[in-house]
């Protein structure tokens, strides 16, 4: 199989012909609107390597997530950055390429942090290694974690090592009634306060809080906080992680409407942008369903210390993803120059014009 995807890319990198990577195809939605010939991972699957008592694991591009998770569950270890299924055949590796990370990334770390190693295919068909598979690997230029977030424009990739993480001991989550502006003072007191927590959210008047960690600490910041227990935690959370509340699976009532994604600092007052709205991350992140103009929503992110990511919805017509500043502009074409001179790979994925 790997010998295929080697081919395929030699040829169309011969023939100057643009190819759409994609694992599982749980993520087509998320970026701007490529071209090509789609070139599956899908078969190209299974565990490498598992050693649960130095927490790596490598695996290979198509393998599912849900059959890491399994794998990983029956050790009592986990994928700590929660990353998402969006409901569908999601895969290890697609999953790194988006770089997308659940509730539990401000408290556990992002995806790019439990990157050890990957394997991969530059534009030119050449096979690529980079990192490896043990935790305190420091040597050389950091291109394993290069690729989480890259969305294929710089290479397939094949393999990937990651560092895993012990299930907690216990956990709980609390409910508290608050509004936004109140929500967000909470969240951030309690991030500066020694308390074990995983998970955020907060969305129509309900703050909701997951604590994580050994028994005794779980049920001592259960007890200083308060609130309510929610019943069925562990379906919220992969819900929200999912996207499959009912606020996620609007479709858009007009065609500039589309689900915007503010990345900002977690003290930033609220947003005032319109009441369909849901907050992760201990602030950080602020969901919008608006047809607000996109530079009006990038405008108001930017003066709250971020920027807004257009995840579904009618591209505009700078892309989906905020405009970059000439210099990081001009490294990420020296990068896709180097690792795709004839840009073949996810072309125009990340950005419009390359």
């Amino acid at each position: 199989m790997l010998g295929t995807l080697i081919e395929r890319i030699r040829a169309a990198h011969a023939d100057s012909l643009p190819l759409i990577l994609q694992g599982g195809g749980s993520k087509t939605f998320y970026g701007n609107a490529d071209e090509g010939e789609v070139l599956s991972t899908r078969a190209f699957t299974g565990v490498v390597d598992y050693q649960p008592k130095e927490l790596v694991l490598t695996a290979r591009a198509g393998t599912p997530l849900a059959e890491i998770e399994a794998l990983l569950g029956e050790q009592n270890q986990m994928l700590a950055f929660e990353p998402p299924h969006f409901g569908g055949p999601a895969t290890l590796c697609g999953s790194i390429a988006a770089g997308l990370s659940g509730p539990r990334r401000p408290y556990a770390g992002a995806a790019r942090d439990f990157v050890l190693g990957v394997r991969m295919i530059d534009g030119t068909g050449q096979p690529l290694r980079f990192g490896g598979q043990v935790i305190k690997n420091v040597a050389g230029y950091d291109v394993s974690r290069l690729m989480v977030g890259a969305m294929g424009t710089l290479g397939l990739i094949t393999e990937v090592s990651l560092k895993v993480l012990p299930q907690p001991a216990a956990q709980a989550t609390l409910q508290f009634e608050l509004g936004e502006a109140a929500a967000i003072e909470k969240m951030n007191q309690w991030a500066g306060q020694p308390l074990p927590l995983s998970a955020t959210s907060w969305h129509a008047g309900l703050l909701t809080v997951r604590l994580s960690g050994a028994t005794s600490a779980v049920h001592a910041a259960q007890a200083r906080l308060g609130g309510e227990a929610l019943k069925e935690a562990s379906a919220f959370w992969q819900r929200l992680r999912d996207q499959s509340t009912p606020f996620f699976d609007k479709r858009p009532s007009t065609l500039n409407q589309g689900l915007w994604r503010l990345s900002v600092k977690p003290t930033a007052p609220p947003l005032n942008l319109g009441d369909a709205q849901w907050i992760e991350w201990g602030g950080a992140v602020r969901w919008l369903v608006s047809d607000l103009p996109a530079a009006l929503l990038r405008e108001h992110a930017q003066r709250c210390g971020g920027h807004a990511t257009l995840f579904r919805g009618k591209a505009p017509v700078d892309g989906v993803f905020a405009p970059l500043a000439p210099a990081l502009l001009a490294l990420h074409r020296n990068l896709k120059q180097r690792f795709d001179p004839r840009g073949i790979l996810n072309r125009g994925r990340l950005y419009p014009d390359f």
